[in-house]
């Protein structure tokens, strides 16, 4: 991939944010980053004991928490880390689908990538079947690190 073309101010492979994600929430719930493309990341998370809710389906708030490590590591992957860095501001989900067991996966794609804030766009399918089983709608808030130090 190169630069031009993509919408990313860094260049990352999905093994470098791996290895950011260790000692995470991602971590904790299997999440792997799977794909970086051009204007998209994609991540897969398993269905199992630290996913599922007391019905034995994948629970809704770990389709959120995949939902947002996607978007927010995407927004934190278009700006210049040494001047800003994004924060989730406000997350919506439609659950369309449950899944028992297995895997499901992320790709979040920017709706808007504008100087103060970024919204995505998060489809989360089941691996097996491919099927839709989330939509989910995440904004992200760009702060400067010289202003708002973290």
């Amino acid at each position: 991939m190169s630069k031009t073309d993509a919408i990313w101010a860094v260049e990352v492979s999905p093994s470098v944010l791996n290895q950011l994600a260790q000692n995470t929430m991602a971590e904790t719930l299997g999440i792997v980053f799977t794909e970086i493309g051009k204007d998209f990341i994609r991540a897969r998370m398993p269905v199992d004991q630290r996913t599922r809710q007391y019905l034995g389906i994948l629970h809704g708030g770990a389709s959120v928490a995949l939902a947002e490590t996607v978007a927010s590591t995407a927004s934190n992957l278009v700006v210049n880390p040494q001047t800003h860095y994004c924060l989730g501001l406000e997350i919506n989900a439609n659950h369309l689908r449950s899944v028992k067991e297995g895997y499901v996966w992320a790709e979040a794609r920017p709706i808007h990538l504008g100087r103060t804030t970024h919204v995505w766009d998060i489809r989360i399918y089941d691996e097996a079947t491919d099927k839709l089983v989330a939509i989910v709608r995440h904004t992200v808030i760009v702060l400067n690190r010289l202003t708002n130090p973290s």
